[in-house]
């Protein structure tokens, strides 16, 4: 009785605590999820270790290759947790908006040749910096361009639904994502047929035996040698740093205090005089910018694109984010990586067509045994 007066002076009542302890045991049955879980992880764990001990350097080189399809999934699920996480919308148009980044910077580069603008304008500038500028003002572009994009869809598309119940809006995320496909595929806009991706700066590439040695063009690596690229580097470099940037926005800002106030309730940051549709037109352009950068470095890495680019990428990255912990934003970053790995060590072990197979059953897995995710936290009833 004590304990529910407690309870009652707190906030809560004893029927809430109830519910939020059924909450934290899980459901009946719970552990049979856990149980096959644990024994699946084991298992893939022995097995990956075995080929690991039988070719270290394939594994190595795999890990690496999964770190790179790790870090652009990165940059797309960053944007799925932030638009969840305080709208409560799964935004599948953003795996088009990643796709909008790519051709935006395959067109800047194949047709206006925007990289060399530095050479164009000032002769003099040394060839390596003019390329840093190129490449850099070529990302911007793309991020630019997603933007608009996402915020148009956000103004247009989403803000009428803005009070109707959440399938609607879901609904009408799945419409856009179809639009902008299909739309992408006509002759005059994009095409649908795959084009090779000519990137703004040339690739070099090392390999490791007894130190690092660069790969000569067009030539492949030595026999047993782990090799990587300076887009990999470029890859690794621009995602952490994205991380580090909106982890900045989200904890030190203005805009970040702003977004977290109307994650946690809407109607009380408006009375606080926040504005609510501008932080949510914020969190679309700032989602869609990361999605942009991660369009143009997925093009770069893998030297192809098509109308329909966005599809599995944007899916992958929304496991990703569910995994992590869909809202939770360094969720999405670990997901990410473990959806890279994972991605990378069935293509290697196991076969190429299974890696969208043991993607899509880390999400059911997922659901069934942690709904929450990694990073993920119970919903609690507001006070």
């Amino acid at each position: 009785m004590s304990s529910s007066i407690e309870s009652t002076k707190a906030g809560t009542s004893p029927r809430a605590n109830v519910g939020a302890a059924k909450a934290r045991r899980g459901p009946p049955l719970a552990w049979v999820g856990w149980a096959f879980l644990i024994l699946m992880a084991l298992a893939t764990v022995a097995y990956i270790a075995s080929k690991a001990a039988t070719n270290p350097v394939l594994f190595l080189q795999n890990l690496l290759d999964g770190l790179k399809l790790g870090f652009v999934y990165a940059l797309i699920a960053l944007g799925y947790t932030m638009v969840y996480g305080i709208v409560k919308l799964i935004n599948f148009a953003h795996g088009d908006v990643f796709m909008v980044g790519a051709f935006t910077s395959f067109y800047a580069v194949s047709r206006f040749h925007l990289h060399e603008w530095p050479l164009a304008v000032f002769p003099g500038m040394n060839a390596g910096v003019s390329v840093v500028i190129g490449s850099i003002t070529v990302m911007l572009l793309s991020m630019a361009v997603c933007t608009i994009l996402a915020v148009t869809i956000e103004r247009v598309a989403y803000k009428p639904l803005r009070d109707a119940p959440r399938i609607a809006a879901l609904i009408t995320a799945i419409g856009v994502s179809f639009f902008l496909e299909f739309f992408g595929a006509l002759p005059f806009v994009f095409s649908g047929r795959f084009i090779p991706y000519k990137a703004p700066f040339p690739t070099t590439a090392w390999y490791v035996q007894d130190g690092i040695h660069p790969i000569v063009s067009g030539q492949a690596s030595p026999d047993n040698t782990i090799s990587f690229s300076n887009i990999f580097l470029i890859i690794a470099a621009a995602s952490i740093l994205v991380q580090i940037l909106l982890q900045f926005i989200v904890k030190r800002t203005k805009i970040g205090i702003a977004m977290r106030a109307a994650s946690y309730d809407k109607a009380t940051a408006r009375l606080m005089g926040i504005n609510v549709d501008r932080v949510i037109s914020f969190t679309f352009a700032i989602g869609a910018a990361f999605a942009g950068l991660g369009g143009v470095l997925y093009a770069i890495a893998y030297s192809s694109i098509w109308s329909q680019l966005g599809i599995l990428p944007g899916l992958k990255a929304f496991v990703a984010a569910v995994l992590g912990g869909i809202g939770s934003i360094p969720g999405a970053f670990v997901g990410a990586l473990i959806m890279g790995q994972a991605e990378a060590m069935t293509m290697s072990y196991i076969s190429t067509p299974m890696r969208d197979a043991v993607a899509f059953t880390i999400l059911i897995v997922v659901l069934l045994v942690k709904p929450t995710g990694l990073f993920g936290e119970p919903a609690q009833e507001k006070a």
